[in-house]
């Protein structure tokens, strides 16, 4: 059977231009042809098909049964033609006989086309997902498409993914034209391409950002422990460095703080605190409220909290603007955290002894 020299170029210009696995694309013509078939005939039951790609023909074979009179013509055969085929053939054996084209009929190969080229699409499809799958928590660049009630489409070679709202940086502009990086958080099916969302807001996106700009995380020596994000604002991020002579923070920081700065510049002038990590609580939590320096810090591991004690004067530094600072501190030791005074502190204690005098 033949379906023209033009479809078998077309088809092999897919293959390669698409980068399609040759087997895949057979396995879904097969399937289509036999779905044609089955249009055609109102089954498929029995029926095969074989595909040679380098000599562009397709066979396609039924089962019939040999009987005396033939009442279907798709699923039976008579003696005599069976015979001509098979010269020991008789009553109640089956045998598998080719399908002529003209037997298959036009409007079945239309059919087959159609089929195949939705087969191929599918393909596509498939590849694309697993290619972004794979690439999820990864950074990527992309260009700016166009925006739509405050969602941004980016364009990728083979793709356009979506920046929602939700996760953009606040007060960030985006305009067509603009080549964006952003943090690939996730890929899903759908009934047409697959939805690549993006965010810059992440956390994740930070981090990878850090693994950029700084060798020491890419290589492993300095390690992020912990980041803490309030997207377009601040952020905290605690580091670790597994070699005592690399200082983690300077790491980060870098030659007159460029590395910083080009992560700041990338977040729109998000403002970040890099913390040092320690696996002493009081001192990673007495850390995480920097730029306050806490007088003490007390522990309460029955509660998970820690109760800080700051000098007045640095009071409102250590809870920071609408408590940001303290937020994020939070967020990035999973400590819970009460800032007082030592005035505030002592009076609390004063009653709570007094309470336990009493019910003495």
């Amino acid at each position: 059977m033949k379906l023209g020299e033009d479809f078998w170029v077309v088809l092999e210009q897919i293959i390669t231009e698409k980068k399609l696995d040759k087997n895949v694309v057979l396995e879904a013509l097969r399937k289509a042809l036999l779905s044609a078939f089955k249009k055609a005939y109102g089954t498929s039951k029995g029926a095969r098909v074989e595909i040679n790609f380098n000599k562009q023909e397709i066979n396609i074979y039924v089962v019939k049964k040999i009987v005396e009179k033939v009442n279907d013509n798709i699923s039976e055969i008579s003696l005599e033609e069976a015979k001509s085929l098979k010269p020991d053939a008789k009553i109640g054996d089956e045998i598998e006989i080719e399908i002529e084209p003209q037997e298959f009929g036009r409007i079945a190969v239309q059919v087959a086309k159609q089929v195949i080229m939705q087969s191929l699409k599918e393909a596509e499809r498939k590849i694309l997902y697993e290619k972004y799958k794979a690439k999820e928590g990864e950074l990527v660049n992309g260009t700016v498409v166009r925006v739509e009630k405050g969602n941004v489409y980016v364009r990728f070679p083979d793709i356009e993914a979506i920046l929602p709202v939700k996760e953009q940086i606040p007060g960030e502009e985006y305009w067509i034209g603009r080549r964006l990086r952003a943090y690939l958080l996730e890929v899903r099916k759908t009934t047409k391409d697959p939805l690549v969302i993006l965010s810059r807001s992440h956390p994740g996106f930070l981090k990878r950002l850090f693994e950029l700009e700084v060798p020491e995380i890419r290589e492993g020596t300095v390690e992020i422990v912990s980041i803490a994000r309030e997207p377009g604002m601040r952020s905290k991020v605690a580091v670790y460095s597994h070699l005592p002579e690399v200082d983690p923070i300077g790491a980060c920081v870098g030659y007159k703080g460029v590395r910083i700065q080009n992560i700041i510049n990338e977040l729109n002038g998000e403002k970040i605190d890099i913390v040092l990590w320690s696996k002493d609580p009081a001192e990673f939590v007495a850390r995480s409220l920097s730029p306050a320096k806490p007088l003490s810090v007390e522990i309460r591991e029955d509660e998970h909290k820690a109760i800080v004690i700051v000098p007045p004067d640095q009071f409102s530094l250590a809870i920071g603007k609408d408590g940001q600072n303290v937020r994020l501190a939070v967020k990035l030791t999973s400590w819970r955290i009460d800032v007082r005074t030592p005035e505030q502190y002592a009076k609390e204690k004063e009653e709570k002894e007094k309470v336990v005098e009493k019910s003495e």
